[in-house]
């Protein structure tokens, strides 16, 4: 039989995907490791003194509650990243903290020209500096006058 290609069936699950979330660790707790605490504790409990309704209800109420929390983090920060809030930052003076190669750091602002995303990272446009959202420090109407060269504050 021919070799079939998977790659349009499992786009997730090439290979630079699958080492990129091999490399990814976290020191969080979230809701799956909730879950396998959860029942562990179940399958260990003593068969003479189980679990009451009470604390099992509690527990699945806790679960609820830090997958419902984690649910709207990641929507906020969907939010935060959304093409319309990035959009709403062009014609605006904003301010970032640009760090050289000795650590030296120093202020710098601009008018945004355009908005750039690469690999889902947003990025302001000034001139020919690109700034990523994150590093923006501030957001202001600009002051008449202004063009779309970077300033260099203190």
């Amino acid at each position: 039989m021919a070799g079939i290609s998977t790659t349009n069936v499992w786009p997730n699950y090439s290979s630079a995907n699958v080492e990129k979330a091999a490399r990814s660790t976290t020191k969080e707790l979230g809701k799956d490791e909730f879950l396998k605490i959860m029942i562990t504790q179940l399958q260990n409990q003593d068969p003479m003194q189980p679990m009451e309704d009470k604390e099992f209800i509690a527990q699945m109420a806790q679960f609820s509650a830090l997958e419902q929390t984690m649910n709207m983090a990641n929507q906020i920060s969907a939010l935060r990243y959304s093409p319309g809030m990035v959009a709403m930052t062009l014609g605006m003076n904003v301010t970032w903290i640009e760090t050289d190669k000795q650590g030296n750091t120093q202020t710098k602002s601009g008018i945004v020209d355009s908005v750039v995303t690469r690999d889902g990272v947003p990025y302001v446009k000034i001139g020919a500096t690109e700034v990523k959202m994150d590093e923006v420090t501030s957001i202001s109407l600009p002051s008449s006058g202004g063009g779309s060269e970077v300033d260099a504050g203190e």
